[in-house]
Parts: structure tokens; sequence; C-alpha cells
């Protein structure tokens, strides 16, 4: 291909990029849409087969065979996330608005570390930040910033966390002077169900795992208020020094939220940064009907919400939002080459002084295309339509003699065992549950999630996909006791 076809701007370029898309178009339908199970079933052995070929050959074979490669070796062998019975991990369906927008985001390729790279995308990041902050509560002056997930925006607010507290507490700027001597007294508080990234947070602040002190939960796997304040109160007795409280609205295997106002009440008691990790079940503020379970998220000091889990957007799409704009502060940074004395002059946002990135993408494009084109309420049918379908899987799971329904859905994750037989000892049931999983990756017909509670391995569908019916989830359960028969057969897996 000559560079006139590789780049946009010419005709042949232009013309190259309208064959080429339509081609990658059929490509994804073909190969990778329209599949009857969601997985091929394809080994990791098979599938490295396949890659034999010189990544870079001397010469190219041109884009159209590059496409049909693809299309062959990757899309056919891809995980179906559109297919209703992909249901293992918080891995949406991408909506067609999100990936529309995808296309045209990539194909801009702005870059939002300065104004004169990104300039309608700058300003359009902002106006869908602030939109984001009204939807969640949060008062004027709030901010926030894109991120690429939970893990950078859980991260971003405890780096914020530690360094106001160290300038509050040791008078100690941390971005200038590094951590003070005392600061292996810190503490992060979060439930013993919080997402393990509190823990690696810490591990990158400086601070140590050990620094994140775990708080037991009530039956429904929340944070216990009761519980929290005898870990304050130990914390205490220990002269440990706790600045951040980190409540989770959507734990990943059983969705759970934490209560939010009631920690809310604590953090403020005792002056501790309030944060939200609404990285699942941030998406209950557009929902009339289940909005109510996040309730005490507008008094958050900061939240952390993904766009591609129930916000149906492409990988990768999250927000960081912060009550008090100011305290972006505490991160701060600006480059000459950046020109950010002539922004600030002129007026113009300076969005990389609020981010861990220096080049970002783009992704605030795909929630506005998507908010656009639905409006809250359409996007509230979809949320809505998967926590009712949970609702009705558990009920199935639980009506069923040879499965065992773990807890009653918060949101719409449903935690199960296969126990085909009265009596079968735990040990029994996690090698069965264990290899039914495997093996129905392996057939491809399903594709769910495995975890551990209580130390017995159990099963997890995780119902994103709003096409989904009660017939998927049955036939998912059919599939179970399929594999899980062959493989007691098979292998004794059960004896």
């Amino acid at each position: 291909m000559s560079a006139d076809e590789l780049f946009l701007g010419s005709d042949g370029g232009d013309a190259a990029y309208r064959e080429a898309m339509g081609r990658a178009v059929d490509a994804v339908l073909d190969s990778f849409a329209d599949g009857d199970d969601p997985y091929s079933g394809a080994s990791p052995d098979a599938l490295a087969a396949q890659f034999d070929d010189p990544v870079v050959p001397e010469d190219g074979r041109g884009l159209d065979a590059a496409i049909d490669e693809v299309s062959e070796r990757v899309l056919a062998h891809s995980v179906g996330t559109s297919n209703p019975r992909c249901a293992a991990h918080l891995q949406c369906p991408p909506m067609i608005p999100g990936l529309v927008a995808e296309a045209l985001l990539t194909a801009t390729n702005q870059s939002l570390d300065s104004f004169d790279q990104a300039p309608a995308a700058t300003v359009l990041e902002e106006r869908v930040v602030g939109a984001l902050c009204d939807l969640f509560g949060l008062p004027s002056g709030a901010d926030g910033v894109f991120t690429s997930g939970g893990t950078q925006s859980n991260f971003q607010a405890l780096l914020l966390a530690r360094d106001r507290h160290c300038d509050r507490r040791f008078g100690r700027n941390v971005q200038a002077d590094g951590l003070p001597a005392d600061a292996e007294s810190l503490r992060i508080l979060c439930s013993e169900e919080a997402h393990f990234t509190g823990k690696q947070a810490a591990h990158h602040l400086g601070l140590g795992e050990r620094a994140v002190v775990t708080v037991p939960t009530d039956d429904d796997r929340r944070m216990d208020p009761d519980a929290l304040d005898s870990t304050l109160a130990e914390l205490d007795d220990r002269d440990a020094d706790p600045f951040a409280l980190v409540g989770t609205a959507g734990t990943t295997d059983f969705g759970s939220v934490d209560p939010l106002a009631a920690l809310a009440d604590r953090a403020a008691e005792r002056d501790l940064w309030f944060h939200v990790d609404a990285a699942y079940g941030g998406a209950l503020a557009v929902s009339d009907d289940h909005g109510h379970l996040i309730d005490g998220i507008e008094r958050a000091d900061s939240v952390a919400v993904d766009f591609h889990k129930l916000f149906y957007q492409p990988i990768s799409c999250g927000a960081f939002l912060l009550r008090d704009g100011d305290d972006f502060e505490w991160m701060a940074r600006n480059a000459a080459y950046l020109n950010p004395e002539e922004h600030d002059e002129a007026g113009v946002p300076n969005l990389v002084a609020k981010s861990v990135q220096t080049t970002r993408r783009f992704d605030a494009l795909k929630p506005y295309v998507a908010f656009r084109a639905l409006g809250r309420s359409g996007l509230a049918t979809l949320v809505d339509r998967t926590l009712e379908l949970a609702d009705e899987a558990a009920e199935l799971v639980a009506a069923a003699d040879d499965f065992e329904l773990l807890a009653e859905p918060t949101l719409n994750a449903v935690v199960f065992r296969y126990r085909p037989r009265e009596g079968m000892d735990d040990a029994a049931v996690s090698r069965l549950n264990a290899a039914v999983r495997s093996e129905l990756l392996r057939d491809g017909r399903a594709v769910v999630a495995r975890t551990d509670v209580g130390g017995v391995t159990s099963l997890k569908f995780t119902l994103l996909n709003p096409t989904a019916t009660l017939d998927d989830v049955a036939a998912m359960l059919d599939a179970v006791r399929d594999c899980g028969s062959d493989v007691a057969a098979e292998r004794g897996v059960a004896a």
C-alpha cells in the first residue's frame, strides 16, 4: 500500500478507509457477532499454533489479507460478549452507539493532554464530567476526569487522600518531598469483600498492602458499620492513623452494596476521605427502580464509575469524580511544552493536571453518544432488565434440586453451586464445580465464572446482557448439568 492509501486526507486514503472499514465490519459480523456459541472451545495450544508466522514479515501481505487473517484467527476465537450465554465476568456486550463512538474517536486520534491536541474533545469531556457529577448528586465545585477504569480511579482516589492527609497531619508535601517518617502508621479501611485494587493501590503508593485494614461484612456481604466502629477503636488502641474509608457499590462476586450513608457518617466523624468504588454499581444512578441502592454516594469525597460494565461501552472507559475539584491540586503538574500558562490566561481547560496519564484517549465520547442516543430512561431500561433477570434466575436456581443458590442477588450476579447428589462433601463439590467450569469453556456452549465462597469452589452468572432471557439461563444450567455428568463419569471428580 502506498502512503496515500494509508492515511486519511487524500482521495486514495479516504477510499481505502471506507473499503477497509466495510471489510472490518463484515469480519466482525461474520466471524464474531453471529456465532451460535459464546466461544469456539479452542485450547491455548491450538490458538498459539495459528500464530507461527512472523509477526513482522519482510514484506507485507496487504490490508485485505491482514483483516481476513484476523477474522479467521482472532475474531472467530474471541469470547462472544454479546452472546446471551456469555455470563462469566463484568465484561459487557458493547452497545452499538459505543462502537460507533469508538470508531469516531480512534479515527480522529485526539489526545486529552492539551487543548491544542483535542479542542472539542477537551470541552466535551468537561461537560460529560459535569453531567456525571450531577447524576451522582455531587455538589457545585465537583470535578473529575476520565480514566481507563476502576483500577486507575481507585488508585487516584487514594493518592489524593494520602497526600491531603499527609499535608494536613504532618505538614508534608508528598509530591515534592516523599512520604513522611510516620507513613507506616497510615491505614485504609474497606470491607473484606472489596476489590483487590485497594491493596494494589496501597502497594503502588508506597504504603504496602498491610496498610489496608478489612472490615467484616454482614449476612448480605456488606460492610458492617458496627464492625467498622470496632475496627476504628482497635486502630486507635494501636496508634494507627486511618485516613481513607472505601465503600463498595457492587462487589465483584455478589454485587453487594455497602451501607453508604452509614459509612459517610463514620467518615465525617473521623475526618476520613470517603471513596466509593462504584465501578460495577454506578449505573444504578440512572434507574428510578434501583437507584436507592446507592443512596449516600452523593456524600462521597470521590467516586469511581466504569462505563465498560453496566453502561455497555467498549473497553476501556471509566471516570473518577471528585467532590471538591480543588483537591486535584494534590497531584497537579504542568509541562512547558503543553503551554499551561497560555491556556490558563485564555481560560482553556488543562486536563492533564487531573490525570495520572499524559497521552489519553477521548473515551468520554462513548458515554456521550450513548446518553444522547438513549437518554437516561433508555439506559435505565437496560439496567433494570438485567437486574430483573437476575432475580428470576435466582428463583430458577433455588427451585432446582441439584443447585444451591448462595445469596439473593443485589445487582445482576447470581452465585451458586452444582451439587448433583445430596450429601456430597464440600471437597468433592469444589472439584466438580472447578472441572465443570473448565469443561464448559472447552465445550463453548456457555462461559461462566468460577469463584470461591467459604472455601468451596462455586459458579457465577454475571447477567449483564439486556438481550438475555430466562431461557438462556436455563440453557446454561442445562449445560452445567451435561458437563457435570460427563466430568463425573469420565474423571471421577465427584467421587
